[in-house]
């Protein structure tokens, strides 16, 4: 479900206000202002103050219940409770309690829960909330994280709503939710993914070195101070990992530091490691052959030998936790993918500050592709690619992922690559083929080390404009490549070396943006603004095309990249518009750098399918080179991710008649075997087009013409309109009766719909807000703004009020430009037209599960961007109440929900766009059946119009039962009719029912 208002709201307000807050409140004004209403009506749907009135017993929410804990009488702020059964306690800190890591609060909220044995309880201090499982037996020598099994930040509530909301809503709870989950959470007491608490361990790590690095090394720059924390990291990880596997002498690092004392000892190490690797990670002299320039930096760095034996020691049995012999290369990617989306910044006195890179925090994260997903797309293009071929044949083969991260993708295509050639090897006389592969243990066949080394070289290719992602992809891949490897001390004295350099198979570079980025450049750009772009040359870098382009592009909207790299964009690509995703760029890209009988695949939003947006790119991939969409609708593909992801396979010619659609509905179908094997809707490709795509669904446009069913698309009578959009709320929206209270004139006042709270089906919209319109009626219901001297004088009150704003709506803007800083400072950034303030209207709710339309009585203005509302000419027969019951119609809300932008968790965002194209039936009005349907279905809309008006005055719960049942029959009543309107047969009718529950 998506998160109420109120959310949005509270989160808004602590955020504004957090340093107060954090300073000078306390508990008691943190439950009336922020706990209360979260929990309340409006948040998670209990009713906190007891407004129904019912008897102290009966009361949902009890404040201060009181349990006997240690023999005396404690307690908890609040408990939610089931009729008479407690479910739940909430304990609230005020916000300065760091209830993250303060152990006291957290042995309190459970000792609570645990004496009055509850499952679950919660700690909250609304900048974060903690959720504890309070089966487990409370210590007092408990860190705050034991048995806590979730931690949502404020910051992340929004987009987390669903995890609470699942389990701790009123509605979670009376539906079973909530034991649910507290059952599902039994068998998962103290536990924690090593993902994650392992990023926990070498973020830590860079923050220690972080800091001791700036203070011990003054003179060292932001991006020199980013290098030497981030290459230590991975020389320490990289040969840590090697002892455990047996390719390095177990504690050498250990015996390396205690042997001198300090980082010298380090050193001496890492120099050796660069005799034995000849790998960029260790690069410290230049030498024939190698590409990167040699690090001359970290050796002249000083670093303190008690940070380095806080993470040295602590990477040794007892203390650590971690088995790195089988802690995989996915692993440490994803653990990687986080710990790059942080980057260590320098203050003006040059202490180190670790926060989040300006792009992960536009991004809502950083995200780690599962690895089923990698497999996927792995076996649908490489896979397919080598399918019965020669190693000789294999090795022309190039795999590029231009937005490669931590190399996720690229890991897969090794590990794939690798299997392959072990595999044929093993079937053509292995023994001929010695220096390609040897007998290991328990005699199975091995590839040997220069063949890997000669597989990775030749296949697989790299470009992030991350640095540090590049690096962590090259330290992944030569992980993968030593997995197996011993030490072997003959080898070493022999001086043979193990490592490939991987400098001209991954490099640094923005995949999007080339050298002529540069051309007709007026300025020269700083030299941190040419780093930021990092403009990347394919021909020059890469002079050579790819046989499979796969990967996971990062989803960012163009709006919030650099203005001069948007216009590049937008000048160098065909498909972007104003509002596109850098994903659908990057599929177009790929397009050009793969080979003529390659494939490409990625995993990025399907947003494009049926939005504005995707216009453009839906046209050009109509031709028959789309092969294949894998689409995850709303399911959590990503972690805390709020994304419509979709596999994307595409050959860059016509290549199919035929597009193969998979649908996958269900969270048990994500792993690889359920997607692989869920079944295929094939659609001809003469059925796509640029309009928005309607697949894996009854196409009910094809069946109104397969059946010869007359019908045009709304806009032939009328059209759903944005209306009128002020460009600041704050100023120009406010409650009605405060405006009263202002006096504010009611010339230039209006009703003003802009909620979807109020939009209800089959009711009369009547908005609690008005809007301050400062316009007159012009030609053709043109708005005029009025002259300021005007409104200052005949509108003072109004103009006295605006004041307040003006500094801030001087400071709006559109598409970069600002559109109000002169006189006209006041304007509106789209004032509609009086044509749509005058009439009456329907009016439709933005968002929601099902079509949501109701009546908006004349002279009101909406706000479209929110709640689009809808206005029919009068050149024809038909009545507004035709109109208002087929939308609402099941028919109609399932054609709708199929063609406009789905939301999480099942909700659809109806735009004016695709409502103006809804197939409205043609009634012949000369056929008297006909025209009985027609007024049968006016006449039900009407009763239904009349029977929410009662059940909005009837108090009586037994009243209202009896009209809700009346409702029901109605709508029913109305939908029975529609689908007869729209020739729909059983088959039909089960399918959209079955869409729309």
């Amino acid at each position: 479900m998506p998160a109420p208002t109120i959310v949005e709201k509270l989160v808004e307000q602590f955020d504004r206000n957090k340093n107060y807050y954090l300073k000078d409140y306390n508990e008691t004004q943190l439950r009336r202002e922020f706990i209360d209403k979260l929990f309340g009506r409006e948040g998670l749907g209990w009713d906190i103050d007891n407004k129904d009135g019912v008897a102290p017993q009966n009361r949902e929410v009890i404040h201060e219940a009181s349990i006997k804990v240690a023999g005396a009488t404690k307690a908890p702020d609040y408990g939610f409770r089931l009729g008479k059964e407690t479910k739940f306690y909430l304990e609230t800190k005020k916000p300065a309690v760091n209830i993250n890591t303060d152990s006291e609060p957290a042995y309190q909220i459970r000792r609570y829960g645990w004496s009055a044995k509850l499952p679950l309880s919660i700690l909250t201090n609304f900048k974060e909330i903690a959720v504890y499982d309070c089966r487990i037996k409370p210590k007092s020598t408990d860190n705050a994280s034991t048995a806590r099994i979730e931690l949502i930040p404020y910051t992340e509530l929004y987009n987390r709503w669903d995890e609470l909301a699942e389990i701790f809503s009123r509605e979670a709870v009376w539906k079973g939710g909530f034991d649910q989950y507290a059952e599902s959470t039994k068998k998962k007491r103290g536990t924690s993914e090593v993902d994650e608490e392992f990023l926990k361990e070498i973020e830590k790590w860079r923050g220690l070195l972080a800091k001791n690095i700036a203070l011990r090394n003054p003179d060292l720059t932001v991006n020199e101070l980013n290098f030497c924390v981030q290459r230590t990291i991975d020389r320490l990880l990289f040969l840590r990992m090697c002892e455990d596997r047996g390719s390095e002498e177990y504690e050498q690092l250990r015996r390396a530091l205690e042997k001198e004392g300090n980082y010298r000892g380090l050193l001496e190490l890492f120099q050796l490691a660069d005799d034995r690797y000849n790998s960029g990670l260790f690069h410290f002299k230049k030498e024939r052959g190698m590409v990167s320039e040699p690090d001359d930096l970290t050796p002249k760095i000083e670093i303190d030998a008690e940070v380095l034996k806080e993470i040295i020691f602590g990477l040794y049995y007892p203390k650590s936790p971690y088995q790195f012999s089988v802690l995989s290369a996915h692993t440490l990617g994803s653990v990687y993918e986080q710990f790059l989306g942080k980057v260590i910044r320098l203050t003006a006195g040059h202490r180190a500050v670790i926060e989040d890179k300006p792009e992960v925090k536009k991004a809502g994260g950083a995200y780690y592709t599962p690895k089923y997903i990698v497999n996927y797309i792995i076996n649908n293009t490489v896979e397919k690619l080598i399918d019965k071929k020669t190693p000789k044949q294999i090795s022309k083969l190039k795999v590029l992922d231009p937005a490669c991260g931590s190399g996720s993708f690229l890991l897969g295509a090794y590990e794939k690559l690798l299997d392959c050639h072990l595999d044929w090897y093993s079937k053509h006389s292995p023994e001929k083929h010695q220096k390609e592969v040897f007998k290991g243990k328990n005699d199975d066949w091995c590839l040997t080390l220069e063949e890997k080394k000669r597989i990775l070289k030749n296949n697989i290719y790299g470009v992030d404009i991350d640095s540090q992602a590049v690096e962590v992809a090259k330290l992944n891949l030569l992980l993968k490549l030593l997995e197996g490897e011993h030490f072997d001390p003959q080898k070493r004295l022999r001086g043979e070396r193990v490592l490939p350099d991987l400098a001209n198979n991954l490099k640094c570079g923005n995949s999007l943006i080339g050298p002529d980025f540069y051309f007709g450049q007026k300025t020269l750009l700083d030299e941190n603004e040419a780093r930021r772009i990092n403009v990347f040359d394919w021909e020059k870098e890469f002079p050579f095309k790819f046989d499979a382009v796969i990967g996971n592009p990062p989803y960012v909207r163009i709006q919030r990249i650099g203005h001069k790299e948007a216009d590049y964009v937008f000048k160098s690509y065909e498909c972007p518009t104003s509002k596109t995703d850098l994903s659908l760029v990057f599929l177009e890209k790929s397009l050009r750098l793969c080979s003529e009988n390659g494939l490409i695949s990625f995993i990025c939003t399907s947003q494009w399918l049926s939005t504005d947006y995707g216009k453009k790119l839906r046209g050009n991939l109509s031709d028959g080179r789309l092969l294949e969409i894998v689409d995850f609708g709303s399911l959590p593909v990503f972690k805390k991710a709020n994304t419509y992801p979709a596999i994307f396979t595409l050959a860059p010619r016509p290549t199919v008649k035929k597009l193969a659609y998979k649908l996958i509905q269900n969270k048990n179908q994500l792993n690889l075997d359920e997607i692989t094997k869920s079944s295929v809707k094939s659609i001809p490709i003469q059925n796509l087009s640029d309009e928005p795509w309607n697949l894996g669904k009854f196409d009910l446009i094809s069946y109104l013409k397969e059946k010869n069913i007359p019908w045009e698309p709304l806009n032939k009578y009328g059209k759903a309109y944005i209306g009128a959009l002020t460009g600041m709320d704050a100023a120009f929206v406010i409650k009605a009766s405060k405006a009263k209270e202002e006096h504010l004139e009611n010339e230039l006042l209006f009703p003003y719909a802009y909620r979807g709270a109020e939009v209800k089906r089959y009711s009369e919209v009547k908005p609690k807000s008005v809007v301050i319109y400062p316009y007159t009626d012009g030609d053709n219901g043109s708005p005029c703004l009025v002259e300021e001297a005007e409104l200052k004088k005949e509108y003072p009150n109004i103009y006295d009020y605006l004041l307040n704003y003006k500094e801030n709506l001087k400071k709006r803007r559109d598409s970069r430009k600002l559109y109000a800083s002169g006189k006209d400072w006041y304007r509106y950034l789209r004032p509609g037209s009086f044509q749509y303030i005058y009439p009456e209207k329907l009016i439709i709710k933005g968002i929601d599960n099902k079509s949501t339309v109701g009546l908006l009585d004349k002279n009101t203005i909406f706000n479209g961007a929110n709640c689009p509302g809808l206005i029919f000419s009068k050149n024809h027969k038909y009545s507004l109440y035709y109109f208002l019951g087929v939308i609402n119609s099941s028919v109609l809300s399932y054609f709708l929900r199929s063609v406009c932008p789905a939301k999480l968790g099942g909700y659809t965002r109806f735009n004016a766009k695709n409502i103006s194209n809804v197939p409205i039936r043609i009634i012949d009005f000369s056929n008297s059946i006909e025209k009985q349907d027609h007024d049968k279905l006016v006449s039900l809309v009407s009763r239904m119009l009349e029977l929410q008006k009662s059940l909005g005055k009837i108090k009586t719960s037994y009243e209202k039962n009896v009209i809700k049942r009346r409702i029901q029959s109605t709508d029913d009543e109305i939908n029975h009719l529609v689908y007869e309107l729209y020739g729909l047969s059983k088959k039909e009718i089960e399918l959209v029912e079955e869409s729309i529950k």
